[in-house]
């Protein structure tokens, strides 16, 4: 089994707001890929005192942990338990109501000898590969088919939005909006590997638009997600001062990919 992680930071400086983990059994039963990417928030007031980065660790420290160890559990329902643990952890001391509490994107994929489990909330994404080539993507579409007007910058999106009914949902606060991700299921041997990227990534088919999505995955196997993030950063810096490519958005993302292959 071959698993890499690239995860880097969009400005050097900064926390990296990402977290990834492969969880592997001492089983060797199975195992799991998280994959989160914190919710950058606008300057100003969030209600929390404490950091994203605090808590895409806490929240994907639970995921990573119920992965493996709660089998007779949904992906959904390991991602609502692990929602409600982590608000538990500051419930007392922030206003987890805030619409700018913190909150991240979620890529969650769990295999057994059977079967793959996979789960999708927002805007990160999920590769798989079966045993001819063939790439399949699984994405949370819904913020992408929001219409630009409502959309301020990859970083700062209206509340009116955001967690709400016709917008789009992350995990923050509430556990029952595990309940909206995108999740299914496939045989364990119609897939030979799987990727998850977050957005900071998939700029290099979504915003810069280098190729398709077996192309990405193609690059990812063969020379590593590394490679891929190296490539992002280039093109980023292309595009700094002409902004092609990312307009409103900012220049560098935190970009984290996760590879599996069996």
């Amino acid at each position: 089994m071959r698993t890499e992680l690239a995860s880097e930071p969009g400005d050097p400086a900064r926390p990296n707001e990402d977290f990834a983990s492969v969880g592997l059994p001492a089983s060797g039963q199975g195992g799991s890929l998280i994959v989160l990417d914190g919710v950058t928030p606008p300057r100003g007031e969030t209600g929390c005192l404490h950091s994203v980065p605090w808590f895409t660790a806490r929240l994907g420290g639970a995921l990573t942990e119920l992965t493996v160890s709660a089998r007779d559990l949904t992906l959904a329902e390991i991602l609502s338990r692990a929602i409600l643990r982590t608000s538990e952890a500051h419930s007392t001391t922030c206003d987890l109501s805030h619409p700018r509490t913190p909150q991240a994107t979620v890529v969650l994929a769990r295999w057994s000898a059977r079967e793959i489990e996979y789960l999708v909330l927002s805007d990160s994404a999920l590769l798989l590969e079966s045993p001819a080539g063939e790439v399949t993507a699984v994405l949370d579409d819904r913020l992408s088919r929001l219409p630009r007007a409502a959309l301020a910058t990859d970083a700062l999106v209206d509340t009116t939005v955001r967690n709400k009914e016709g917008g789009f949902f992350t995990a923050a606060a509430d556990p029952s909006v595990a309940a909206r991700a995108v999740t299914g299921s496939l045989p364990r041997d119609d897939v030979r590997a799987l990727a998850a990227l977050t957005d900071g990534a998939t700029r290099w088919v979504e915003k810069f638009h280098e190729g398709d999505w077996t192309d990405c995955f193609t690059l990812v196997r063969k020379q590593g997600p590394s490679e891929l993030v190296t490539r992002v950063r280039a093109l980023e810096r292309a595009d700094e001062e002409t902004r092609t490519y990312l307009r409103r958005s900012k220049t560098h993302d935190d970009a984290t990919v996760v590879y599996v292959e069996w």
